[in-house]
C-alpha cells in the first residue's frame, strides 16, 4: 500500500468525536448513553433562517457561490460587527467560510511558516493545537489556573511570546472552561501585545452570545482598535443560533490577511453553501430573540449541573461565565479505583469508566490541555443532566 503523509503521525481524532463514537456504539447495544460529549446547541435552528433557506432554493439561489460570501450575508455580517461588536469592517475585510474551524484554518494556512510559533492559552478548544502542528507550527500553552477563574495572566501571555510567534489565540468565553474575559483584562493583553508588532491575533468570540454573569462581553479589536491591523475576528452561527449542521462561520480583519485566507479558500472547499448562508443572513438580522432564550435556559442548566457537580464527592468545579460548558476538577479521584474494578490513573481513565459503567459520555480534560479535569456540556434538557449528575454522582461514590 503506497505510504500516507507523515503529517498524519501526530494527527488524532478530537476526544470530543472519539468520545462520541463510543457512546454511539454502547447505544447500538442496547444502552440507555447519556452524551454530553459534543458542543452541540439541543435548540431547533430559527423557523425565519429555515424558511430563508427554502426561499433561497426555490428562488434558484443554488448555483457555486462567492469564495468569500454572498453579498447578502457580508453584508450582515459587517451590519453584526458594527451592532454588537463595535468594529466597522469593509466588504474586503470579511469572509465567509465553511464554519469557524475553516476560518481558523484559513487563516493559519496563510500565515505560518514551519517553526512558527502559535501562542494558545491552556485549557483550549483542542482543534488550535492540531491545526497548528498539521500545519508546521509549534504549538505554545501557557496555562490559566482555576485558582484565577482560568483567566491567562499578562504576565503568562508575556513570557509564552518568543522571537518565533507568529500568532496569539484568544478564546472568550472560552471552549471548555466557559472563563470570559474583562475590558480591563483585554487592555492587558492589549499592552503586552503593543511590545510584539510582528504578532498576528486571532480572537474566537463564537460563544460571545452566552455570557451568564460578569463582564459583557467585548472584542479586542475594539477595545485596542490600535491593534486592529492585526487581529482577526472570528465568528459563526452555530452556537448562538443552533445552526451546528449548517456550516457557517465568518471572520473580519484586515484586507490583506482575508484576502490570502480567500485564496487558500478558493483552492480548498470553494465558498459555503448558498443556501446556508441565506439562512445565516435572516439568523444574523433576526435571531435575537433564541439567543435570549438560549441565554436564560443554559444558565440555569449551568446553575443546575455546577451545584450538582460540587455536592459530587472527590469533584471541584469553578463556575463557568459563558459558553454552555462546566469543567470539574477530579484531583481527588486520581489513585483510586472504580467499582467495576479500572484504577484511576488519569482524566482520560475516568471518562472511560464512566461511560463503561454509568454510561455518561464526558470528555477528559487531557484533550483541552489541562488534567485532571473533565468537560461536561450542559446544552441538554434539564432532566437529562440531573440523570447524567445522578449517574456520576453514583460513580464517584464508587470510587475506593
Amino acid at each position: 500500500m503506497p505510504a500516507l503523509a507523515s503529517r498524519l503521525a501526530t494527527l488524532q481524532m478530537p476526544a470530543t468525536i472519539g468520545m462520541s463514537i463510543r457512546a454511539r456504539a454502547l447505544r447500538a447495544n442496547g444502552y440507555r448513553v447519556i452524551s454530553l460529549a459534543l458542543g452541540e446547541p439541543d435548540f431547533a435552528t430559527p423557523p425565519d433562517a429555515i424558511d430563508a433557506a427554502h426561499d433561497a432554493a426555490l428562488a434558484g439561489h443554488t448555483k457555486y457561490p462567492p469564495i468569500d460570501g454572498t453579498a447578502a450575508l457580508k453584508a450582515a455580517v459587517r451590519g453584526k460587527f458594527a451592532r454588537e461588536n463595535g468594529l466597522e469592517f469593509t466588504d474586503s475585510e470579511v469572509m465567509v467560510g465553511n464554519g469557524g474551524k475553516q476560518i481558523l484554518f484559513n487563516a493559519l494556512m496563510a500565515t505560518l511558516e514551519p517553526g512558527d510559533e502559535v501562542v494558545i492559552p491552556a485549557p483550549y478548544w483542542a482543534s488550535y493545537p492540531v491545526i497548528t502542528q498539521l500545519l508546521g507550527g509549534v504549538p505554545v500553552h501557557p496555562e490559566c489556573p482555576e485558582a484565577l477563574d482560568f483567566s491567562l495572566t499578562p504576565e503568562a501571555l508575556e513570557a509564552a511570546i518568543t522571537p518565533r510567534t507568529k500568532w496569539v489565540i484568544l478564546n472568550f468565553p472560552n471552549n471548555p472552561t466557559g472563563a470570559t474575559c474583562s475590558h480591563e483584562q483585554l487592555r492587558a493583553y492589549a499592552s503586552v501585545l503593543e511590545r510584539h508588532p510582528e504578532i498576528w491575533v486571532l480572537c474566537d468570540e463564537i460563544y460571545e452570545h452566552l455570557i451568564y454573569d460578569g463582564p459583557a462581553h467585548a472584542s479586542l479589536a475594539a477595545v485596542a482598535p490600535h491593534l486592529r491591523d492585526r487581529i482577526l475576528t472570528i465568528g459563526g452561527v452555530s452556537k448562538s443560533y443552533a445552526m451546528t449542521g449548517w456550516r457557517i462561520g465568518y471572520g473580519g480583519g484586515p484586507a490583506p490577511l482575508i484576502r490570502a485566507m480567500t485564496t487558500i479558500q478558493s483552492n480548498a472547499t470553494s465558498g459555503a453553501s448558498t443556501i446556508s448562508q441565506a439562512a445565516a443572513v435572516a439568523a444574523l438580522e433576526g435571531g435575537a430573540e433564541l439567543v435570549q432564550v438560549m441565554r436564560v435556559t443554559y444558565r440555569r442548566r449551568r446553575n443546575l449541573v455546577v451545584s450538582a457537580l460540587r455536592a459530587m464527592r472527590g469533584i471541584t468545579c469553578a463556575m463557568p461565565h459563558g459558553a454552555f460548558y462546566a469543567y470539574p476538577g477530579i484531583a481527588a479521584c486520581i489513585g483510586r479505583t472504580s467499582a467495576g474494578g479500572r484504577l484511576i490513573e488519569t482524566d482520560e481513565d475516568f471518562a472511560l469508566a464512566l461511560i463503561e459503567e454509568q454510561h455518561v459520555a464526558v470528555v477528559q480534560g487531557g484533550a483541552f490541555g489541562m488534567s485532571p479535569y473533565l468537560r461536561l456540556s450542559v446544552a441538554a434538557d434539564d432532566d437529562t443532566l440531573l440523570e447524567a449528575c445522578a449517574r456520576m454522582s453514583v460513580f464517584c461514590d464508587g470510587l475506593r
